[in-house]
């Protein structure tokens, strides 16, 4: 069972994110009934809505899903940072294996490279990730 959090911001980007994500957990053998999508406003209200999710007991991963892209003044950086480390400590602080999925870039062509043209699709890797901290941490006994 994976909760997806996906920013709704830049949603030109994420959707191309969740598609990635929700197409290769599904290759791995997530059943489509077994994920839940959950869209938040923007990047910023990821780690809380992630948090609940982990928290719930309802599921046995989350993947975050957001696309920050740089502008003019400094909200990028106090933003991306704020993100990348509370999402690290939903993680750490509920056990749940949390996929890491915000891409932070300076434009909008760098962002959608790698929401599934030249550079991949960082949707499919953070659902990756999430998967593989899933079967290890129930391989050493938890959850």
């Amino acid at each position: 069972r994976i909760g997806l959090v996906v920013s709704r911001f830049n949603d030109l980007v994420t959707e191309r994110l969740l598609s990635g994500a929700v197409d290769v957990l599904e290759r791995h053998g997530v059943d489509r009934e077994h994920l839940t999508v959950i869209r938040v406003p923007g990047a910023f209200e990821i780690p809380l809505a992630a948090r609940v999710v982990a928290g719930s007991g309802q599921h046995d991963g989350v993947v975050c899903l957001g696309c920050l892209i740089r502008g003019a003044t400094p909200h990028f950086d106090y933003i991306s940072g704020a993100v990348t480390r509370s999402i690290l400590d939903v993680g750490t602080a509920t056990g749940v294996p949390t996929g890491f999925g915000v891409l932070t870039t300076d434009t909008l062509e760098q962002a959608l490279e790698r929401a599934g043209s030249k550079a991949g699709n960082k949707g499919v890797e953070a659902a990756l990730a999430t998967l593989e901290m899933v079967r290890l941490l129930r391989s050493l006994g938890a959850r």
